[in-house]
């Protein structure tokens, strides 16, 4: 069990976490035919464009409501409503993503009041999804906007369905912030192999994992269909992956009455086999031959490395799922959590096997990790690597210094395997790095003898 502190400071220096608005657009740009729109100042949705652009290296669609000084105190419905028909008319878009922000949660709108007049308004929206989240700046982080977000998704918009006939291979997966689109895509990969048909929400790996379309559209061109999303309600099992999507399960499971389980992790040898042997026991078929294979790799793979991770001792500055996902992955290999800092509070941070949690800022993380072997974390946490002299793994939003993190994948045995060379060949380095200076330092002694 973690002790779990927060440090009482007047200030946030250095901040670690991003905001739940850019989590929650995050989660509708895994939608087709979706453009997310951030009810608050032009500046909100300029931050967080910027960092999701930086990271993916893509074009992100995203707008805003251009909150000023006189609609903010006067009242936003105005804007919301022209924001909406101006979206209508250019970009037609299949899904509206609205998202609140500081400013407006501060203000007070009553969203849900502006929508409901709205369409009474405009009847020509009645056919139109407006998905709503509360995704207040002074409130969580990334991940809890994200999750905010799909709750929502699937709150308002999948369809009743005879749950005594559901669709006997579908399945919906609910992948949280903590999966890249190149860890979705291989979920996907695996749970197809098991014969089983699934719906991801949301599915970033179509939408953000990094391609090449055959014209420009100013909506996401690819990711969960609505045609899917009506779906869901048909859906046999779901299966959430990351604690902060337990929440959308249970709303799966009261709307529809279709079971859930939850799995914090998808890294390391123990969680893929867990994994495996449930879509063994929701399909009813065997794991094939390929991951078994897979697996015999990743044991090779453990052998050839775990020397290098043995007692190492390791930071990390993360969201609290992928939090617990590195950790889990480290501990297993024999490493060390020398320090542990994150973003917002969660059920999973005083179940981790380590001695204390910190929910803090890169300020106390800077404190925390001298000494330590490695520093995993965003790119922010470079600045504080150079520093102290101490190798940086980069992990989490954003990485802006890195390409490629839409392709990069951290599940499943070949996930594992991928983790473990990238992060074994930081520690061989580091090594040889020691050795040679021990022997300039050797050769230097040497030579002043003579």
């Amino acid at each position: 069990m973690a002790i779990v502190t927060t440090p009482q400071k007047s200030v946030v220096v250095n901040p670690l976490k991003q905001s739940p608005p850019l989590g929650a657009a995050l989660a509708f740009l895994g939608l087709k035919g979706m453009i997310p729109l951030m009810h608050g100042s032009q500046g909100c949705t300029a931050f967080a464009k910027v960092v999701l652009v930086r990271h993916f290296r893509e074009a992100i669609p995203l707008s805003t409501t251009a909150m000023t000084e006189v609609s903010t105190i006067l009242g936003g419905e105005e804007n919301v409503e022209q924001a909406i028909l101006t979206l209508v008319q250019k970009s037609k878009p299949e899904i509206i993503g609205l998202c609140t922000t500081g400013l407006t949660e501060t203000r007070g709108d009553d969203m849900e009041g502006f929508l409901k007049e709205i369409r009474q308004r405009h009847p020509e929206l009645d056919e139109l999804p407006i998905v709503l989240v509360s995704s207040p700046d002074f409130k969580g982080s990334l991940q809890d906007g994200f999750a905010a977000a799909v709750e929502s998704i699937v709150r308002e918009l999948p369809q009743k369905s005879d749950r005594r006939d559901p669709c006997p291979t579908q399945i919906t997966i609910l992948a949280g912030s903590a999966f890249t689109p190149g860890d979705v895509q291989e979920i996907k990969e695996i749970v197809t192999a098991f014969g089983l048909k699934p719906i991801v929400v949301p599915d970033l790996s179509a939408s953000l994992d990094g391609h090449l379309e055959d014209s420009y559209s100013a909506i996401t061109a690819r990711g969960t269909t609505l045609t899917q999303l009506r779906q869901i309600g048909s859906s046999l099992f779901t299966l959430a992956l990351g604690e902060s999507m337990r929440g959308a399960a249970q709303i799966l499971e009261k709307q529809f009455g279709i079971p859930y389980e939850v799995f914090g992790e998808l890294t390391g040898l123990e969680a893929v086999d867990k994994f495996l042997q449930a879509l063994v026991d929701i399909s009813g078929t065997s794991v094939p031959e390929k991951y078994r294979y897979q697996r015999r790799q990743l044991q090779d793979a453990m052998l050839d490395t775990h020397f290098y991770f043995g007692c190492k001792r390791v930071s990390l500055a993360l969201e609290p799922d992928l939090l617990w996902s590195t950790v889990s992955f480290l501990l297993s290999m024999g490493s060390q959590i020398h320090a542990a800092v994150t973003t917002t509070r969660s059920p999973l941070l005083e179940q981790l096997p380590v001695k204390s949690v910190t929910i803090g800022d890169l300020e106390d993380f800077e404190q925390l990790a001298v000494e330590s072997d490695l520093l995993i974390g965003n790119s922010h946490t470079a600045a504080i690597a150079k520093r102290l002299k101490i190798p940086l793994y980069r992990q989490g939003i954003p990485i802006f210094d890195r390409v490629g993190n839409g392709q990069f994948n951290k599940v499943g045995y070949r996930g594992t395997m991928q983790l473990l060379f990238d992060i074994g060949n930081l520690f061989l380095e580091q090594e040889e790095s020691v050795a040679s200076l021990q022997f300039k330092i050797q050769n230097s002694e040497f030579k002043s003898i003579k």
